[in-house]
C-alpha cells in the first residue's frame, strides 16, 4: 500500500492536518443527487464510475418522473415525490456525469443541469440534478412510484430507507 509522507496527503499535496483544511475540502465538495441509471444497480450506476463518489444518504426531490424507455427523465417541482441517492463527488466526476447526460459538449437538449437544495439525513444539501426537457416526455408514462429501479425492476431501496424516507 503505498504510504502518504509525513505532512502530505495520498496524492502528494502538503496537509497541514488542521480543520481549516477540513473546512476547504468540505467547501469544495460537490453533491449530485441521481434517480434514474445513475443509481446503485443501474445501468450506469454512479460507483463504477472514476473519481469514485462517496454515498451520502438516500433523499427525495419533488418531481414528477417519466419513463423514456431505457432512462428516466425528471421534471422538477409539483407535489409528488422522487427516490434518489446524493453523493458527494470530486470535480472530476462532473464532467464524466455531464457526458453521460449529454449536457457537455451540448450534444443535446434533452437534459440540463440543475443546482437544487435537498433534505438527507438531517441536514440540507446543494445538488447538481439533471432534468429532462419538458418537451422530451410528452405522451411518456409517469413513473407512479417515484422510484426507476423499482419501477424497472432491477432493485427497490424500500427496505433500505429509513422510516422518514418512505413518507
Amino acid at each position: 500500500m503505498h504510504q502518504a509522507a509525513p505532512g502530505r496527503d495520498p496524492r502528494g499535496s502538503p496537509s497541514s492536518g488542521n480543520a481549516a483544511c477540513a473546512t476547504e475540502a468540505a467547501a469544495v465538495e460537490r453533491h449530485v443527487f441521481v434517480y434514474g441509471t445513475l443509481r446503485r444497480g443501474g445501468a450506469n450506476d454512479i460507483n463504477r464510475l472514476v473519481p469514485a463518489p462517496r454515498f451520502v444518504g438516500h433523499a427525495r426531490l419533488a418531481g414528477t418522473l417519466h419513463h423514456l424507455g431505457a432512462y428516466p427523465g425528471l421534471v422538477l417541482g409539483g407535489t409528488t415525490q422522487v427516490l434518489g441517492e446524493i453523493y458527494a463527488i470530486e470535480a472530476a466526476l462532473e464532467p464524466v456525469l455531464d457526458r453521460i447526460e449529454e449536457v457537455y459538449p451540448q450534444n443535446s437538449d434533452e437534459y440540463a443541469k440543475r443546482e437544487v437544495p435537498v433534505a438527507v439525513a438531517g441536514r440540507e444539501l446543494s445538488c447538481l440534478v439533471y432534468e429532462i426537457n419538458p418537451a422530451y416526455v410528452g405522451g411518456r408514462p409517469v413513473v407512479q412510484s417515484g422510484d426507476w429501479l423499482a419501477e424497472t425492476g432491477v432493485i427497490s431501496n424500500d427496505e433500505m430507507m429509513t422510516p422518514d424516507m418512505k413518507k
